[in-house]
């Protein structure tokens, strides 16, 4: 796989990377990545890995975009209100990288869909806020061996974490906490939806150019108003409905 000359420009910081270098940019040029919502955490991370030259992003988002997901979902702009996400993604991340081809799937996941989305690509990114459709797509992902990138948020606090086989994301969650939140319901700072979708973004680079070490198994929570970050081992469950023996 070859790069024009105004790719290599673009790609020019990457190139030089020891850890990306030419081969980890064309495996970044042929990967196929899904994002679960292009909200908060979806936004910044189709912007970063537009930005990277991942080839194809599919975006699942079946919303409309509205004044208060301006706040932090910077991927838009006033004159998207009201639009599908989807499409209004697709045209500002086309802006921004001509190079890729945005997917656009305007519906939500769930146990009936998730699997025939999921497996047309190589890695998932999940910032969905419904715990419904993070279960369906850790099953869809698990089912189609498919890596799969987690984020979430609330408040002043956000984590992230890589799920491939086990541990999986129902060994970290196994059913819906009784005292789950949303942003809508206890609002979110809106940097911070920048910094864990970037967070995101920048596992799946890493496991796509095969770069470093992932947080496969591990999650990682950051703290921004005491700005402390910890990281802490997910244990595979042995009882797991969806992994376990």
């Amino acid at each position: 796989m070859s790069f024009s000359e105004r790719e290599v420009e673009r790609y020019a910081r990457h190139l030089v990377l020891r850890e990306i270098g030419g081969p980890g940019q064309q495996k970044l040029k042929a990967a196929r990545v899904l994002i679960v919502g292009a909200g908060g955490l979806g936004a910044p991370a189709a912007l970063y890995l537009a930005a990277a030259g991942v080839g194809t992003i599919g975006l699942a988002d079946a919303d409309a975009v509205s004044l208060s997901n301006l706040q932090r979902q910077v991927l838009y702009a006033e004159t998207d209100v009201g639009k599908p996400k989807v499409e209004a993604a697709a045209a500002h991340l086309a802006a921004l990288n001509p190079n890729v081809t945005v997917v656009p799937h305007p519906v939500w996941l769930d146990a009936a869909n998730a699997r025939e989305i999921v497996r047309d690509y190589d890695i998932v990114l999940d910032g969905t806020d419904d715990f419904s459709t993070r279960f369906a797509v850790s099953d869809a992902c698990l089912a189609e061996g498919k890596v799969l990138v987690s984020g979430a948020l609330g408040r002043w606090t956000g984590q992230v974490g890589v799920f491939h086989g086990q541990p999986c994301y129902r060994c970290l969650v196994p059913e819906v906490p009784p005292d789950a939140e949303t942003c809508a319901l206890v609002g979110v700072v809106g940097a911070l939806a920048g910094v864990i979708g970037s967070m995101m973004a920048l596992e799946a680079v890493k496991v796509i150019a095969s770069a470093g070490q992932p947080l496969s198994g591990r999650l990682l929570i950051y703290d921004a108003l005491a700005a402390e970050t910890r990281t802490v081992r997910i244990g595979a469950d042995p009882g797991c409905p969806a992994c376990g023996a």
